[in-house]
């Protein structure tokens, strides 16, 4: 099973840069997407309607802003929009997907915490109650895989230039000690489990024309709990594919 996970910055702009085309061209079984900005109402037919696709959206209640999807071959029987807690579930933030049995996919745009202190204080938040949810789900039995904008680079490696951004929001000790604590509870960093390269991002900065020069951040993962690892068969990132200031990355694993 292939899955791929994606910050398109705007679901109705990557529309016009061919995203539909890519997604038939790639074919994979579920793709995940972050940063949607749009609710079902405001999208084409086309992006409604994808041959071979069922789709299901989390939109925020501010227009035009956050929001996630799913793309996926099969009907989804049991599905979730947030972890039940309203501060988070208003930004559109999670989607929650049984898509095997026993095995939840977690499709998470995580907050940004630059913009002040209490952004920062609400990401950290959101930070404690997805690894809350995620481990209540695995004492129920359930495995889980979980995608998305992670919005903090976990170690020097997943980021370009370190030592300037030791002070910044994504790369903050209390972020990154989030996640030593996820995989901590046993999840694994599956891109690092078959790589451990420097070099290797998912975001660069429009503005100063950072992915010309490389010069970029790894902070869209896939984690999956250790009960999966045996399945998991390979992990990248598609840095090639353009359209959004983050790329695409994925997963190969056999769970059906």
């Amino acid at each position: 099973m292939r899955l791929i996970s994606w910050n398109v910055n705007g679901l109705r702009a990557i529309e016009k840069k061919g995203f539909r085309e890519w997604l038939l061209i790639n074919n994979p079984d579920f793709l995940c997407l972050q940063e949607t900005k749009a609710n079902p109402d405001q999208l084409s037919a086309e992006l409604l309607n994808i041959p071979g696709y069922y789709s299901y959206f989390s939109s925020a209640e501010k227009k035009g802003y956050s929001g996630v999807a799913i793309y996926c071959k099969n009907a989804i029987k049991v599905i979730e929009y947030g972890i039940g807690v309203k501060a988070f579930d208003s930004e559109g933030r999670i989607i929650i997907a049984e898509i095997a049995s026993n095995i939840l996919l977690y499709n998470i745009y995580f907050p940004n915490g630059n913009q002040s202190p209490a952004r920062l204080k609400y990401k950290l938040e959101f930070y404690e109650a997805v690894l809350a949810h995620m481990q209540a789900q695995r004492k129920l039995g359930k495995a889980i895989i979980c995608c998305g904008d992670v919005n903090t680079a976990h170690l020097p490696i997943d980021l370009a230039r370190p030592k300037e951004n030791e002070n910044n929001s994504g790369f903050l000790p209390v972020e990154r000690a989030w996640i030593d604590r996820l995989i901590g509870s046993g999840y694994i960093d599956t891109f690092r489990h078959f790589n451990n390269k420097s070099g290797e991002y998912s975001w660069w900065d429009y503005k100063t024309r950072a992915r010309e020069r490389n010069i970029g951040w790894r902070i869209d993962c896939f984690y999956i709990c250790t009960e999966l690892l045996e399945y998991l068969r390979n992990a990248f990132i598609m840095k090639e594919v353009s359209g959004s200031d983050h790329c695409p990355i994925g997963i190969e694993i056999d769970v059906l």
